[in-house]
């Protein structure tokens, strides 16, 4: 039985691998926004087999009570093996170009308060000494600034970058680091997106989230067939990037 910390514990993707973690018997605190979806979550992870350690409210970008939830976590749970942190918003970028203050906010929200939540984290579980894993959901969007999400991509970016260097910080201790990368996955947050040949449904996701997990993978694109998309993208000499509308 693993003890299982996961942040933003409502959301499509994070409720899907849970339940996957509850299959396994395994013990679990939540922590995300709502109340009602975190209580209505937790009973459905109790009866798919869970021990549910509780729950905790918390508005990530709410930084000094980040570590008050992270104690409350820590000690219902008797430590961590597993932290799952994916909370995000998916910004529109319109808004963001045109407002200082919004654009800063969803960085704050999808940047900042993760990296706030992992250096609480791993300064808890280097202090345990008992190694563990560490996994952050980021974003395919990471890999390329694009004009239509390039605050978003921006803001998965200094993620993926935070999380490249406490891999290599925190392997001396044990600790594994896993960079989660999806692609188009259809939750409630793409709910206005026209859907295609490459959106993937929360659960296929969630099985992917989860072995890689368990597994102790560094980095898991979500589906696969992403790395060879984002390879593709990347190496698009740059005088002609510019000119194509993505």
């Amino acid at each position: 039985m693993r003890k299982v910390l996961i942040i933003g514990a409502t959301s499509a993707i994070a409720a899907a691998t849970a339940r996957l973690f509850a299959r396994d018997g395994d013990r679990m605190f939540l922590v995300g926004r709502r109340e009602e979806r975190l209580r209505a979550t937790g009973d459905d992870l109790a009866v798919r087999g869970a021990e549910l350690a509780g729950w905790h409210v918390l508005d990530v970008n709410d930084l000094d009570e980040q570590d008050a939830a992270l104690k409350e976590a820590e000690e219902a749970l008797g430590g961590f093996d597993i932290v799952f942190i994916a909370h995000g918003t998916l910004p529109d970028q319109s808004l963001c170009q045109s407002s200082v203050d919004v654009m800063i906010e969803e960085f704050q929200t999808n940047a900042l308060s993760t990296m706030a939540l992992l250096t609480r984290v791993a300064g808890m579980m280097e202090q345990a000494g008992k190694g563990g894993q560490i996994a952050v959901i980021t974003s395919v969007a990471a890999e390329r600034g694009r004009q239509s999400n390039y605050v978003y991509g921006a803001a998965k970016a200094a993620v993926d970058t935070f999380l490249e260097g406490l891999r290599q910080r925190l392997h001396k201790s044990g600790i594994g680091v896993t960079t989660i990368r999806p692609g188009f996955i259809d939750t409630p947050m793409t709910a206005e997106f026209k859907k295609g040949v490459l959106w993937a449904q929360p659960e296929d996701a969630a099985k992917r989230i989860h072995s890689a997990i368990s597994r102790g993978a560094d980095l898991v694109y979500v589906p696969s067939f992403w790395r060879w998309i984002m390879l593709v993208i990347r190496l698009i000499p740059r005088r002609i990037f510019k000119r194509i509308e993505l």
